[in-house]
């Protein structure tokens, strides 16, 4: 589901996460079964589907609820996320510093309805 997470204020909705002001990042929430798809393998996936060097940023849209953020839930994943960084760092395949924020997990409020699918539903982007 898409929503935001990481910011301090209860139930944000859209207009108040674009303020940049309740400190959430866009997101989405990923519900998986680890004998079906490993943690391992959604990171790599994470790390290839938009650009980690870019603060604040992802293709034309700004701010701080569109920083490169990973939201971790145990210290199993906290490890896994910290380690696969500083491989993508060490790789060299990147232009610049990965500058993706890994932190704890806090509540995640699903978006509005018209925000779910937002790609498949206005056929913006590749998504």
């Amino acid at each position: 589901a898409a929503g935001y997470t990481g910011g301090d204020f209860n139930s944000p909705s859209y207009e108040d996460v674009c303020t940049g002001k309740t400190g959430h990042a866009e997101s989405v929430e990923v519900v998986y079964d680890p004998e079906e798809i490993s943690y391992g393998k959604l990171l790599a996936a994470f790390w290839s589907v938009h650009d980690p060097t870019s603060v604040n940023r992802q293709g034309p849209d700004r701010g701080s609820q569109y920083r490169s953020a990973i939201f971790y839930h145990d210290p199993e994943q906290h490890k896994s996320a910290l380690a696969s960084k500083e491989e993508l760092e060490r790789s060299g395949r990147l232009s610049g510093p990965v500058v993706t924020e890994i932190s704890p997990a806090t509540q995640f409020y699903r978006a509005e309805e018209y925000h779910q699918e937002y790609y498949k539903k206005t056929r913006r982007g590749t998504g």
